[in-house]
């Protein structure tokens, strides 16, 4: 890593039926990457409770290369080892996120949340969180060994070719 510190990094995220847990990830930001997020809100570049921006000056060199190939993801494998996650489901949002939920958003939690999703797999970054929760609710609609499959599959293929992904 470029940035002194833990390699690993761990946040409180809202699981199944609102159960909070830890969930791990590689670090890809500056150690003080939360405190700078509040003087960045204004930047964010997507409309709703998310906050992406594509040039985020929170993120290291090796972070840049390690998110867009989505490698820091590999530690929520842990997660789904001991059942706070699932392979392939809805993202689990941070719980500053969930505050805001509506109750359509909350239909989300009510599968275990997943490593990636329909979402990821569709459009990633280029979504707003709005389309995030109608391709998270059309994931549970439609459940399926088939479609996780499918969605795995196509995880690999954004994973080695991640056009929109930062």
């Amino acid at each position: 890593m470029d940035d002194p510190g833990p390699i690993f990094y761990s946040q409180q995220r809202v699981g199944k039926n609102g159960k909070v847990f830890r969930m791990y990830k590689l670090r890809s930001m500056y150690q003080n990457a939360d405190k700078i997020k509040d003087k960045l809100l204004d930047k964010n570049e997507i409309n709703g409770l998310m906050f992406k921006m594509k040039e985020d000056p929170r993120i290291t060199r090796v972070g840049s290369f390690i998110r867009k190939h989505s490698l820091d993801e590999l530690p929520q494998l842990y997660n789904v080892l001991i059942g706070d996650m699932s392979v392939v489901g809805p993202r689990p949002p941070l719980l500053n996120e969930y505050q805001y939920y509506t109750e359509k958003d909350k239909q989300r939690l009510v599968v275990k949340p997943g490593c990636t999703g329909l979402w990821q797999v569709t459009g990633r970054n280029a979504l707003d969180f709005d389309q995030m929760v109608a391709l998270d609710l059309k994931y549970i609609r439609h459940q399926s060994l088939l479609l996780d499959l499918k969605i795995m599959f196509r995880t690999v293929k954004v994973i080695i070719f991640p056009n929109d992904a930062y």
